[in-house]
């Protein structure tokens, strides 16, 4: 089981310009492979903790899995990673919690 500071390793490592939440980069669109299902390993380890689902990140060239995780929850809920069509084309929009 990947810890927390391999997933920021991970992801520092092949996601950076796309990790974090608003952020949207012009890509030739291919959509994401199906989501995986990942339920929580039994009961949050301490208060307050939600779990995170896992998801896809796109890494301008091929979708990386991260897997989820226990994270202090936050107001408005996770988004999974999606294409969104914009003027100029479609942009990966990073999943992320809103």
């Amino acid at each position: 089981m990947l810890n927390r500071r391999r997933i920021a390793g991970l992801l520092a490592g092949l996601a950076a310009p796309v990790a974090h939440a608003g952020t949207a980069s012009a890509q030739p669109f291919r959509p994401p492979p199906p989501l995986r299902l990942e339920p929580p390993p039994g009961r949050p380890p301490g208060p307050r903790l939600v779990w995170q689902p896992g998801h896809w990140v796109w890494t301008r060239r091929d979708y990386v899995w991260v897997p989820g995780q226990w994270v202090r929850a936050r107001r408005g809920g996770w988004r999974h990673g999606h294409w969104d069509d914009r003027p100029r084309g479609r942009v990966w929009v990073p999943g992320g919690w809103r």
